[in-house]
């Protein structure tokens, strides 16, 4: 199995980009436009890793996150959170994510840093 990423972001033009960035680097994508889609659909995808944005139109991605490090099924994986109203250590208050990368981001940081979390 490759690469793998379940993408949630409401915001099309940014998940195109990052779809853009991903599939450029071999990532089998996933995308989710809000949480309610994402809970129906990203565990039959079998992804490495979670890309979550925070503020989604039906939710919280810092809560998503929480309750995905909850679940026994989802409590290993990887997740990377993105905003561009947070900062890193008011993520870290807030869930148990392995990274966060602020919006907007510099494409190479963005791809090593998700690269960094699929073993």
């Amino acid at each position: 199995m490759g690469k793998r990423i379940c993408v949630l972001e409401d915001n099309e033009d940014i998940r195109d980009i990052i779809g853009f960035i991903l599939e450029e680097e071999d990532y089998e994508v996933k995308y989710f436009s809000n949480i309610a889609d994402f809970k129906n659909g990203a565990n039959d995808f079998h992804a490495n890793l979670f890309l979550l944005d925070v503020m989604l139109p039906d939710g919280n991605g810092l809560d998503l996150c929480c309750e995905l490090k909850s679940d026994k099924r989802t409590q290993n994986m990887p997740i990377v959170m993105m905003s561009a109203n947070f900062s890193s250590a008011e993520m870290k208050n807030k869930c148990s994510a392995e990274d966060f990368i602020n919006k907007p981001f510099d494409i190479n940081d963005f791809v090593s840093r998700l690269d960094a979390q699929i073993h």
